[in-house]
């Protein structure tokens, strides 16, 4: 089976690992850092801001039953683009909105599809070259679904997740 690697950051990473381990074609969603200089930063130093590093998911996807640019799709309706290092209370660097892609031809459909959003405000997103993934710590992994009534996870991850169901149900897997 081929498969490709997307790399998104749009604030925190459980709320888009949560839905992208939902989604049909995804074969592994992992939150971790990239964007930084430091090598193997730990979540403490991320949070910081000082890093440089952005919290992102690394998706893991088969190409033939969903694309990058489906991927895409989901990320900006999952995410505020319009909010400058912020995403509702989580502010700071490491919650930019960003893509980093992995081929020209990655660069080319998140260019395309950020020059198709219309919406109230400009479009933050930045479209940077992929740079070292580092894998948050084991804790982070499948944040949501281990814990589903911690207060972040009920009034921001879930709110996410439930948009994502109600918009791209087809998208869902089975």
């Amino acid at each position: 089976m081929p498969t490709e690697i997307a790399t998104l950051g749009g604030g925190c990473f459980w709320c888009l690992e949560a839905v992208y381990n939902q989604t049909e074609g995804v074969t592994s969603a992992l939150s971790g850092y990239m964007g930084g200089p430091r090598p193997n930063p730990t979540y403490q130093e991320v949070c910081s801001g000082m890093t440089g590093h952005v919290e992102v998911v690394q998706v893991e996807f088969n190409p033939e039953i969903i694309t990058f640019r489906d991927l895409l799709e989901i990320f900006f309706v999952i995410h505020d683009p319009t909010t400058l290092n912020r995403q509702g209370n989580d502010v700071g660097t490491q919650y930019r909105s960003v893509i980093f892609y992995h081929s020209e031809a990655q660069q080319a459909t998140a260019k395309e599809i950020i020059a198709e959003l219309d919406l109230d405000r400009p479009v933050v997103t930045a479209v940077e070259p992929a740079s070292p993934f580092y894998v948050a710590e084991s804790y982070h992994q499948r944040y949501f679904e281990k814990n589903p009534h911690q207060g972040y996870c009920m009034f921001v991850v879930g709110p996410k997740v439930d948009k994502f169901r109600a918009k791209f149900t087809s998208r869902m897997k089975k």
